[in-house]
């Protein structure tokens, strides 16, 4: 984890040096080990820098090739670098050190933008041609690291962080109202919007080329629709899978120091500490040490997991360090507004504060995190539309048996009905059956207390993002994986846990938000997904022998809902009195009843949030 800037100019000559150093240290934090600058004709650049491998000791950026025409600044790292290495070397290219920003430096020169599809791992890079002053920026497939730019039609100003480019007083701080109404009706549709106007997020899998003509950007990466895995035996794709989840958790570990992990207790982080355990046991880990961490809620039942992670710990003889969640006073979270121009954060992702200021505490500078699980290892009964898309009418009928055998005849049918004939129905169908559904379950309409400016504006974003008509797809389930991978909260969210870590000097990673991992959930057999009745099978499979039973047979989740009522209990007049009558973004009454009804029947979990989000807003924007 590091932090880059940078100014273009492409039609002044000057920059003038302040300017980026003010840059860099709005995003000091990134760069505990050192910042450092380059200034040119019409252009700067600053690196941030934080060593969390052993590679990137001896690495100094901003890193110029032999003759100065290319320099490049990175936030990343690469995880196939032996292999990148010896790519490089057979084409004759001169490695000057070990690092990793010159083996992307040095792929960028050979293959140009072709370059990225030789470069494995989580990276925001740019490289500027400092003659024809031209800009190629990146980022990695996932979104795993930030990049935000600027452009203002003469400038490109790009950075890790937001308040970086904020921090240049020809910058303008006008607020988005476009992204205000997404976060108030927590309805999210754009990727690359921010909460102020004219500063974009480069989106994940997507490359930019700027020029004085302007910055124009293109998607590089999405995973295959139409390769799916083939083997003859269930027990194949499972060895198949732990494979490529050990591979995954061993190029992640790859660090100078140890490295920490959370260990909530739950499948997903759990599995990724006993896999590095493994590999540590048997001296393949990539890091001299592991320690894994959780959160102790003793006295909450609903989010106490301190019986499964000390079961982790205790399958592997190793003591898992048990923290305290953090609840800040609410000035912690105007500060994080004020300093960061972004939300400030939701309380159950803050209340990890803790548990990195421990890591950071016993030497750590990788924090490996179980994000992603849910969304790429788990299924539902969609595997009849799969088997019905192919033509396998005798797999159907096999599942069939199967569930009903488990289930009973009329659940069995019931699932073939609903994960394989209903996928398959019209889109008007699905959607009029959607709409009964939830006027049945009830639950609160999102938008209803928008003012009407706000509410048009979220209409005009749910017209902007549909989704193209006329895409193939290998089986119909493939639209909604389609919709997490390109979900925008989910996106926001990730980003948000990302600079949580990185203002304590962590570098986040996320085994399961890697490209293989993804790739593999878009084309194994979804039967593999959920079978004989439980949810991830496949991985839980995998992870015999590796986890104590009591988390393998876990089907539990952990609720944290009392992170927020924490402090909404005594938040009433600042809610329903103050913010209402300052802020005409939303209807006071409609927050008097959300209030009034948060926690409780169609209220539970979303009023909680809502009631948040109008907090946080408040405490980011500017007054109107």
């Amino acid at each position: 984890m590091s932090g880059i800037a940078g100014i273009v100019h492409f039609h002044d000559q000057h920059v003038d040096p302040i300017l980026i150093e003010a840059m860099t240290t709005a995003q000091a934090h990134r760069g505990p080990n050192g910042m450092a600058h380059w200034h040119g004709a019409g252009a700067a650049l600053g690196h941030c820098m934080l060593h969390t491998t052993t590679e990137s000791v001896c690495e100094q950026q901003p890193l110029a090739n032999e003759d100065g025409s290319l320099l490049l600044v990175m936030d990343g790292r690469v995880d196939n670098y032996l292999e990148l290495r010896a790519h490089l070397r057979s084409k004759r290219a001169v490695l000057r050190d070990q690092s990793d920003a010159e083996l992307v430096l040095k792929a960028y020169q050979l293959w140009g933008q072709g370059c990225l599809a030789h470069i494995e791992g989580d990276f925001a890079f740019a490289v500027l041609h400092t003659q024809e002053r031209q800009l190629f920026c990146a980022r990695d497939p996932l979104g795993n690291k930030p990049f935000f730019y600027y452009w203002n039609g003469k400038t490109l100003v790009f950075a890790s962080e937001m308040q970086a480019i904020l921090a240049l007083p020809d910058t303008p701080q006008v607020l988005n109202k476009s992204m205000l109404a997404q976060w108030l009706a927590s309805q999210w549709y754009s990727r690359d919007e921010t909460f102020w106007q004219n500063i974009q997020r480069l989106m994940a899998g997507h490359f930019m080329q700027v020029t004085a003509a302007g910055p124009k950007t293109e998607q590089y990466w999405s995973p295959d629709l139409f390769a799916p895995l083939s083997y003859s035996s269930d027990e194949q794709y499972i060895e198949h899978y732990l494979e490529l989840f050990t591979t995954t958790v061993k190029r992640l570990s790859r660090s100078h120091k140890p490295i920490a992990a959370e260990v909530s207790g739950g499948l997903d982080s759990s599995a990724i500490f006993a896999v590095a355990q493994n590999l540590l046991k048997h001296d393949t880990l990539l890091a001299p040490g592991l320690e894994g961490y959780t959160l102790n809620f003793t006295g909450v039942p609903d989010a106490d997991e301190t019986y499964y992670s000390r079961a982790v710990g205790a399958h592997w003889g190793r003591t898992i360090t048990e923290v305290a969640p953090a609840s800040p006073e609410l000035a912690w979270y105007r500060n994080a507004a004020a300093k960061n121009k972004d939300f400030p954060g939701v309380p159950n992702g803050v209340m990890a504060l803790n548990l990195m200021q421990q890591a950071i505490d016993r030497d750590a500078r990788v924090l490996l995190n179980g994000v992603g699980g849910d969304e790429w290892l788990g299924g539902g009964r969609n595997y009849y539309s799969e088997e019905l898309a192919s033509g396998r009418l005798l797999d159907v009928t096999r599942l069939l048996r199967r569930d009903m055998a488990s289930e009973g005849p009329l659940s069995g049918l019931w699932y073939l009905l609903r994960g394989g004939v209903a996928p398959a129905l019209p889109a008007p169908v699905k959607e009029l059956l959607r709409g009964m559904r939830d006027r049945g379950q009830g639950g609160i309409d999102s938008q209803i207390w928008l003012n009407p400016q706000l509410r048009q504006l979220l209409h005009e974003q749910e017209k902007r993002y549909q989704p193209k008509a006329g895409a193939k797809y290998r089986w119909p389930g493939q639209r909604s994986e389609l919709r997490l991978l390109n979900d925008a909260y989910i996106a926001h969210a990730r980003e948000a846990n990302e600079k949580l870590a990185a203002s304590f000097g962590l570098e986040l990673r996320l085994p399961f938000y890697t490209p293989a991992m993804v790739q593999f959930s878009f084309s194994v057999p979804k039967r593999l997904l959920f079978a004989e009745g439980v949810n991830k099978y496949a991985h839980r499979q995998a992870m015999q022998g590796l986890l104590p039973e009591t988390v393998l047979r876990r089907q539990t989740k952990a609720e944290f809902s009392g992170t927020y009522q924490h402090y909404l209990d005594d938040l009433e007049p600042l809610l329903i009195r103050d913010i209402p009558a300052r802020r005409p973004w939303v209807n006071a009454k409609t927050v008097r009843q959300i209030y009034d009804n948060y926690g409780e029947g169609q209220y539970a979990g979303l009023g909680e949030f809502m009631l948040w989000v109008l907090l946080g807003c408040d405490m980011l924007c500017p007054e109107e």
